[in-house]
């Protein structure tokens, strides 16, 4: 038998359907909730795609998420939408909010989404590359439940609060990056302790704040580190405060504390900002897109990646080949259609 079960794109899609209507979630929900965790495994971020499936079935079977939770729009000003996700996924509310804000962003020029009281389980790539598609520029953010300590510490104080960025190109995708400011997503460490592997040294420390590779004690007993020392702190300290106090939601010790240590999904707040690159510039049109490509050439043309380079080719083979997942894995999801 092999270790790992392949599946072309749309039985991804539809394994995640079944799973989430099993747990009860309607239809609006579940296809955002299964387009985002199959975009994930499509760009080969296995830490963001199908093995979501697990953490998000936990909330539902605690009756901590709202399964049939509309999201509720509100107009705070001409260039702020604000949407109350209703203790719903945010997926949807994403979905329902963007079309809000490119509306808002053509008219002002620069424009913000605030999702409220949201179970938050998504990469942001998927948000903001989206919002590129519309030739918006975009800044994501987001807390998530504490399980980081900031430099110098050794208790969790923040998530691994994600930051992530989209610019349009002329041609082709766009730039896109999408990283949490810990060492490394808390995902990438569940992936690790399920197979056994230990950590590189860096990510992690012990409930005495010594560092350690066992994936386990870090995620039970010690803390994740963010990466950069005091930098990531500083970072994280900024997601907290901006996607936190300043929309009116939780942070991530707030978030963890709501849990009750069931393992879900963290529940939150999310800032999305977006720009309309033609009310920024005095240049000639296409002057600064130029400027732009330039910029991108100077490091791909020395050898250098961009950061979304390496998912935009895992999306080409995924969409010509499917994806591979592991059977443990696999067997798991199908436990949770029993």
């Amino acid at each position: 038998m092999t270790e790992t079960v392949s599946l072309s794109l749309a039985e991804a899609e539809a394994l995640a359907l079944r799973v989430l209507a099993h747990h009860g979630l309607p239809p609006g929900h579940a296809r955002a909730i299964a387009r985002v965790m199959v975009a994930g495994e499509r760009d080969e971020c296995h830490s963001h795609g199908l093995f979501r499936l697990l953490m998000c079935t936990r909330s539902l079977r605690e009756g901590k998420v709202a399964c049939h939770a509309e999201p509720l729009v509100s107009q705070r000003s001409p260039a702020v939408v604000a949407v109350d996700a209703q203790f719903g996924f945010s997926p949807l509310a994403f979905e329902v909010g963007s079309q809000h804000l490119v509306e808002k962003v053509r008219r002002t020029g620069i424009a913000a989404l605030v999702i409220n009281n949201c179970f938050h389980f998504s990469a942001l790539w998927p948000e903001v590359e989206s919002l590129a598609a519309h030739n918006i520029c975009a800044l994501a953010i987001t807390p998530a439940h504490a399980c980081v300590a900031p430099a110098g510490g050794r208790l969790a104080v923040f998530g691994t609060n994600p930051i992530a960025f989209s610019w349009p190109r002329p041609s082709g995708n766009p730039y896109v990056f999408d990283f949490a400011t810990s060492a490394v997503a808390r995902g990438e460490i569940e992936l690790y302790r399920r197979s056994g592997r230990p950590l590189p040294v860096g990510w992690g420390i012990d409930a005495d704040g010594a560092p350690t590779t066992d994936a386990a004690t870090v995620l039970q007993q010690g803390a994740m580190l963010t990466f950069g020392g005091h930098k990531g702190s500083a970072l994280a300290t900024m997601i907290e405060l901006l996607a936190g106090p300043l929309l009116g939601d939780l942070t991530s010790l707030e978030s963890i504390a709501v849990d009750g240590a069931i393992g879900g999904t963290p529940r939150h707040g999310e800032l999305i900002l977006a720009f309309d690159p033609s009310f920024f510039s005095t240049s000639a049109p296409g002057a600064d897109q130029a400027r732009a490509e330039h910029l991108f050439e100077a490091i791909t043309g020395q050898g250098a990646r961009l950061p979304s380079q390496r998912r935009f080719e895992a999306r080409a083979r995924s969409m010509a080949h499917g994806v591979s997942i592991p059977r443990a894995l696999h067997d798991d999801i199908l436990a949770l259609l029993a």
